[in-house]
């Protein structure tokens, strides 16, 4: 924070679904962290009116012609991070009146900006949420009073408020930063409006590696007709989900034990369990190649979330990592090291997390 002008401006990281999901929406297990490759920032300023700022790239409202407007739309879509801000300042609003939270303080002007590329599964929307939300809890000084476990729930809120179909695992791995385990389980989540989190070294990692395409398909498309399977009871979706979500309770003592041999496997079942519960038409032919490109060199593969990027992992180490940065190379996509976030919670933060 800047104390003369009382400015806040908080950054939050692109995350990577590292295991489990799509279970997270199913009332499964999933281990995920915060990816410090890409990351998005939300600056708060005190101001007289209340004032959500257009971001002269991203919500972009003037073209040079008709044809540049459509293929504006065709490559961004409809919606910058305006509506997003508005999103959380209401879902925000309302959490405090709920709860009898008392909100001093004037107005603010609000902007945001974010490298984190669209769809490409790496949960933007709710970078730009989440750290508007930060900067909302500093600014009336409530940061205290909002617990931990709940803020994943107000920053995916926010989301369903403008029809985005996502489930909590990223809001997590980006309200604790690091490496989190998290069970989804429908206990946890009827008694306790939210599911257990437990944070983890991030040292626990192998090298990990991103691979993307330049120009990806749309990200959001794949949960309809299996989410409608589950809930008509079909056995296949049923046990194919709970197999999805055994993995992470494996892949924790994987990472435990350093057994990265065994942890690829993992990462290669919970593609193969994806793409027979989803099919290849929704997984999208793009997304199957980058996997089946690392997978050609002997690299696990698996999406980072719901296709558009995926997250290899050589077991094999540095020759494996050459062949593999030289397939993608080949196949016209792009790979970068992994940089992981690390754990983003401040003591008074820590302070408000219930006893496990």
């Amino acid at each position: 924070m800047d104390s003369e002008s009382g400015m806040i401006e908080h950054e939050v990281y692109a995350r990577v679904g590292l295991l489990g999901n799509p279970s997270d929406v199913y009332y499964g297990r999933t281990i995920s962290f915060s990816l410090a490759n890409f990351s998005a920032s939300v600056r708060l300023q005190p101001s007289h009116h209340l004032v959500i700022s257009p971001h002269p790239t991203h919500d972009f409202v003037q073209f040079n012609s008709l044809p540049h407007l459509v293929d504006r739309l065709d490559n961004e879509g409809y919606y910058g991070g305006v509506r997003l801000l508005m999103a959380v300042c209401k879902v925000f609003h309302n959490y405090c009146k709920d709860n009898k939270i008392g909100l001093q303080g004037g107005n603010f002007t609000l902007s945001y900006d974010t490298n984190i590329p669209r769809q490409m599964g790496l949960s933007g929307s709710s970078a730009i949420v989440c750290a508007a939300l930060n900067c909302l809890l500093d600014f009336y000084k409530v940061r205290h009073l909002v617990k931990v476990e709940v803020r994943p729930s107000l920053v995916l809120n926010a989301e369903k408020e403008l029809g985005i179909v996502a489930g909590l695992q990223d809001r997590v791995a980006q309200v604790y930063g690091g490496l989190v385990y998290m069970d989804f389980s429908k206990k946890y989540m009827d008694d306790l409006g939210h599911g257990i989190y437990t944070p983890m070294d991030i040292n626990l990692l192998p090298p990990l590696h991103l691979i993307y395409a330049e120009n990806p398909s749309d990200s959001g498309k794949v949960h309809s007709t299996v989410r409608q399977r589950w809930l008509d009871g079909d056995k296949f979706v049923i046990s194919s989900i709970e197999e999805v979500a055994s993995l992470p309770l494996e892949g924790r003592t994987a990472l435990l034990e350093k057994n990265y041999t065994k942890f690829a496997d993992l990462m290669n079942r919970n593609f193969d369990l994806r793409r027979a519960m989803f099919g290849d038409e929704a997984l999208g032919a793009l997304n199957i190649q980058m996997v089946e490109v690392a997978r050609s060199v002997g690299a696990a593969a698996k999406f980072t979330g719901s296709g558009g990027a995926v997250v290899a992992l050589c077991p094999n180490g540095p020759s494996q990592v050459k062949l593999l940065e030289d397939a993608c190379q080949k196949a016209g996509f792009v790979i970068q090291p992994i940089k992981v976030g690390p754990p983003c919670l401040k003591e008074i933060d820590l302070k408000t997390l219930s006893p496990q």
